[in-house]
């Protein structure tokens, strides 16, 4: 590092701590980028995968002080299964070392993270099923922070399961077909997180979000911020401009929302357009300003123009 840029850095960090005003409510991130940090360092995939372990513990320190209240990790997901099994071994070794310690962590109980681990986890072996019931056991009573580890999950094998037994429920007469509703699925998704995802956070360059929770991102438009430093590179500022972008994200969505507001007040008749204007008036301040001011009471309407 240049003489210097320590320096800087920190001074771009306060500033973009300045920025932020307010932190997603759910973020969810797609770790990637471990084998090829450890390729770059001359070392082996283990190597990368125990230096993203750490990054996780910053990420897990830096959403409990900026306030999210859930983060979900992609830590193996359903096509990991295909890696060589030298790897695929170590890495559930580091896994169920990393969750027992979790569990463990002195300040995770500070903080009261709650910890539960995601996806089709039978399809787990023994040590690592063990050691997600054993931090799961330990951090059940807490509520401050939630921390969902996705192991052995994919987005789309999670919707086809459910697919699967509402079509067999509907088959044997046990399901009305019409009462499948949004919060019906919902309630299926026994396994997913708590809330919809704000904010997708992907690591290492590829700008694609892998099947990775589509009912809870997907279904809530969630900003996606995609950046290049391999996972076990990525910094406090990285993680602080995800945020900026998700709540640059926002601001265009209550602009659009605004806007469309106010196209259907336009439309409306006189019974409706004081009730319409009443909502609209909600979203003053998120357009600027005279946007919504072609919106006319109805007292000011001429009746002759009727």
């Amino acid at each position: 590092m240049a003489p210097g840029a320590g320096y800087l850095s920190r001074l771009y960090e306060r500033l973009l701590e300045r920025e932020v005003s307010a932190a997603p409510s759910h973020v969810a991130v797609i770790q990637d980028g471990n084998r090829r940090y450890a390729e770059t360092q001359g070392e082996a995939a283990t190597a990368g995968h125990r230096a993203g372990a750490e990054t996780t513990e910053r990420v897990l320190e830096w959403c409990a002080d900026l306030g999210v209240e859930e983060l979900t990790l992609y830590a193996f997901s359903t096509e990991n299964f295909e890696r060589p099994p030298d790897e695929r071994e170590a890495l559930f070794d580091l896994i169920a070392e990393k969750l027992r310690e979790f569990a463990d962590h002195e300040e995770v109980h500070d903080r009261e993270v709650r910890i539960r681990a995601i996806g089709q986890t039978h399809r787990l072996p023994d040590r690592v099923r063990e050691a997600a019931a054993y931090a799961e056991r330990r951090t059940e009573g807490y509520d401050a922070l939630r921390l969902n580890i996705a192991l052995a999950y994919g987005g789309r094998a999670e919707l086809l399961d459910v697919a699967r037994d509402i079509a067999a429920e509907a088959a044997a007469g046990d399901l009305d077909p019409e009462a499948v509703t949004v919060d019906e699925i919902e309630s299926r998704l026994t396994a997913g997180p708590t809330q919809a995802v704000d904010l997708i956070i992907r690591t290492g360059g590829d700008e694609r979000t892998s099947n990775f929770l589509p009912w809870h991102a997907n279904g809530n438009e969630a900003a996606v911020y995609f950046c290049t430093p391999y996972w076990p590179e990525f910094s406090r500022i990285d993680f602080l401009r995800a945020i900026r972008t998700y709540e640059a994200r926002e601001a265009s969505w209550e602009r659009t929302r605004a806007k469309r507001a106010a196209a259907l007040v336009r439309a409306f008749g006189d019974r409706e357009l004081a009730e319409a204007r009443r909502v609209v008036g909600q979203f003053r301040g998120s357009v600027p300003e005279g946007e919504l001011d072609e919106v006319e009471d109805p007292s000011d309407r001429d009746p002759s123009a009727d």
